[in-house]
């Protein structure tokens, strides 16, 4: 059994006196369906929904009610999550595929400018990533996801035309600006939809797309290369069919999933106000539009934003490597092209299962940032034994199992980006932070490529003494963060005057009543707000 303060249908007249509480001018009144000014901090759409919906009663939302609610939205927006982000995964994984097809050599690629077929999409992420979050806060979520959705498909078909490193270029970097969208989008979602308890796995459930996409790519790949005599090169056919495929899904998304609660039209008016008031206890809200610029501020002087930001960061900068270059690294090491692909599809397999395992863990347990650290550790060792086993024909399934093992990182990202859904509150402050994550995480994958340098090959010594360096970052990062969400907890239980407590997050014991939940308040602002670690 779970119990909110909620507001429900009273069953009065739509023209009856509803009243919503605001902290800052205490109780304000509005007439259902009437033209009204909200008071300054609470989106006007959130305080009309609720103005329709007040009771003084508390709704307790049984454990059958609260499942059935979640597996209705399962139907909506997870799914919708999980296959968006395995076509964008899918999608921008291709050129790694298309490498060992043929694309180098039919486009004349030289030394570093492979490379940068994948540097430039994180630079066109680096520089569009805080319009694309801001107008994910203006615009209807679902709607704008749709619309860029569609158009990245239609770039990633028009790839195939490409002749010469500048078509690829140009492309690719549109193919960024596009598909920069997904990641933040999700996050906000599963702060809209979504329980802090249940964040970390519907975060793992799309973000193992990132495994999944390997098995089938693998296969996808496979597949095509047996195709002899066709009009189109073999990457030219990949390229063509996963951008049309994509282009229909967005068409599809655009009419299937909702843009909040308040707009599901998809649900009944009961259930949608049970699926607002079930993540009340979240304390983030679940929209506003207005920016607000204090708001913004404290997002960019909180050390607990930036400890999140150098996380993203360090994890992204190996990944963005491993990711470009694990086919050539794994031809390197003796396999066929055939091997290649199929064991790209082991590999998938694995990251899934750090994946899954980790968010998994992180509700079982309640923790996160433990979890985080422990799972930087197979990446280290797999690491080490890049750098002090030679390449050969006996060493090379030792070197697979050590790259396999460099496959945690999707874990720590997953647990990462549930730390930062579940301790940043007021909508513009998650929108910075959101901003500053993906960035730190777009530059990350943008130097990655960098540091394979062509002179280095087949080893790439250099690269992976600079992974070593960037996990230790990333290991005391880690630490420092979990020390500091853990005195902000103990400061905020002391003002309440609460018993301290060393529980992660919200402790049953304090009953909080949450009725600042939905007035965009930060988490360092609302005396109710508990860090998660």
């Amino acid at each position: 059994m779970s119990s909110v303060p909620a507001m429900v249908s009273s069953g009065k007249n739509q023209s009856d006196i509803a009243h919503v509480e605001d902290t800052q001018k205490g109780l304000y009144s509005i007439r259902s369906g009437s033209t009204y000014d909200p008071p300054a901090g609470i989106d006007s759409e959130v305080a009309e929904f609720f103005a329709q919906n007040r009771t003084a009663k508390t709704v307790v939302i049984d454990e059958a009610t609260n499942k059935r609610l979640r597996w209705m939205i399962h139907k909506r927006v997870l799914s919708v999550m999980v296959i968006t982000y395995f076509a964008q995964t899918l999608d921008k994984g291709t050129i790694n595929f298309a490498s060992i097809m043929g694309i180098r050599e039919d486009t004349n690629l030289k030394g570093q400018q492979y490379a940068w077929l994948t540097t430039c999409v994180y630079i066109a992420i680096l520089l569009w990533e805080f319009p694309t979050n801001r107008l994910l806060q203006r615009l209807p979520i679902a709607k704008y996801l749709a619309f860029n959705i569609a158009a990245w498909g239609a770039v990633l078909a028009c790839t195939a035309a490409c002749t010469n490193f500048t078509g690829l270029i140009i492309v690719r970097t549109l193919l960024g600006v596009f598909e920069c969208v997904c990641q933040p989008a999700f996050v906000f979602l599963s702060t809209m939809w979504y329980t802090r308890e249940e964040q970390a796995l519907v975060i793992g459930a799309f973000y193992s797309m990132n495994g999944f996409q390997q098995c089938v790519g693998g296969l996808i790949a496979y597949g095509i290369a047996q195709v002899d005599n066709a009009k189109l090169k073999n990457w030219q056919i990949l390229f063509t069919l996963l951008g049309c495929i994509t282009f229909v899904w967005g068409i599809f998304v655009f009419w299937w999933l909702p843009d909040s609660p308040m707009r599901a039209t998809c649900f009944s008016h009961e259930d949608r106000v049970l699926m607002a008031e079930r993540v009340r206890k979240n304390e983030t809200g679940i929209q506003n539009k207005q920016f607000k610029m204090y708001q913004a501020l404290e997002a960019l002087f909180d050390p607990t934003v930036w400890a999140i930001v150098m996380i993203s960061f360090t994890n992204a900068l190996p990944t963005g490597g491993l990711g470009a270059f694990s086919n050539i690294i794994l031809t390197a090491f003796g396999f066929t092209q055939l091997q290649t692909y199929l064991l790209a599809i082991a590999q998938g397999a694995i990251i899934m299962t750090f994946l899954f395992s980790a968010a998994y863990l992180s509700k079982r347990y309640n923790q996160k940032l433990l979890l985080a650290f422990i799972y930087t550790l197979p990446n280290i060792a797999g690491t080490i034994v890049f750098l002090c086993v030679q390449t050969s024909s006996h060493t090379k399934v030792g070197l697979l199992i050590a790259f396999y093992c460099t496959q945690g990182f999707g874990a720590v990202a997953v647990l990462n980006l549930a730390v930062m859904s579940g301790n940043i509150a007021g909508r513009t402050k998650q929108v910075v932070a959101s901003t500053l994550v993906f960035v730190a995480w777009a530059v990350g994958n943008a130097i990655g490529p960098q540091v394979f340098r062509d002179n280095d090959k087949p080893r790439y010594i250099k690269a992976f003494v600079a992974h070593i360096v960037v996990y230790g970052v990333q290991l005391v990062t880690i630490a420092f963060l979990r020390i500091r969400l853990m005195h902000e907890n103990a400061l905020k239980r002391r003002a309440q005057t609460i018993i301290p407590s060393t529980a992660s997050g919200e402790d049953s014991d304090e009953h909080l009543d949450h009725k600042q939940a939905f007035d965009d308040l930060t988490d360092r602002e609302n005396p109710d707000f508990r860090y998660v670690y």
